[in-house]
């Protein structure tokens, strides 16, 4: 990947970002795993949030923290804090970003939220269906005067997106982690015994 790309995308943003990305991404990607997004928060203490998950997704409470020892030895070595900060590595949760190009084209059939940076026809939110990518733009099939109506936002103009919350995006999630094997519906018949023997 070119630094111009690295530029573009939305794992890091600011420039502070964009340097500690360069430090943790080939850690975490070297342990399999990918960088979705990494923010450094200002505070009392700074927090610095790393984002990460598995190509396939289904990413586990051990991974993370395989994933914390990691990234802690990377910036003991490089150092490129020097005040105190505290490190957050966690999944991306269902209604995850959408960080990069590819997956705009991975949740394609899926609602979203849109953000730009410049207004786009007097508007810098928008809400609809992503439709995949096309090129360096991102589909996505909005309502228009009632209309569905696919539009195309070049990805570079993208300033934040993250898919939205529906039952169809939740049942995905969980079949994808039944398949995985992830969850084991044993369990979940155990949790219903357990709470009937309690009644």
């Amino acid at each position: 990947m070119s630094e111009h790309e690295t530029g573009t995308d939305l794992v890091a943003r600011t420039a502070i970002d964009r340097r500690l990305a360069e430090i943790v991404k080939p850690a975490v990607e070297a342990a399999g795993f990918e960088l979705v997004r990494l923010r450094l928060m200002s505070g009392k203490t700074r927090t610095l949030q790393i984002m990460a998950d598995k190509a396939e997704g289904g990413i586990e409470i051990d991974d993370l923290g395989e994933i914390t020892t990691m990234v802690s030895a990377v910036l003991d070595v490089e150092d490129p804090l020097e005040d105190a900060y505290v490190l957050e590595v966690s999944s991306p949760g269902i209604d995850r970003p959408l960080t990069r190009l590819k997956d705009f084209d991975t949740w394609s059939g899926y609602e979203a939220r849109v953000e730009t940076s410049e207004l786009i026809d007097g508007r810098r939110r928008f809400k609809g269906m992503l439709q995949g990518i096309e090129g360096n733009e991102v589909l996505i099939e909005i309502e228009d005067q009632g209309q569905p109506v696919t539009i195309g936002l070049q990805f570079d103009w993208l300033s934040d997106a993250k898919l939205v919350l529906t039952d169809e995006l939740i049942a995905e999630t969980l079949r994808a982690k039944k398949d995985s094997g992830a969850i084991n519906e044993a369990d979940f018949d155990d949790i219903e015994t357990d709470a009937s023997e309690e009644e």
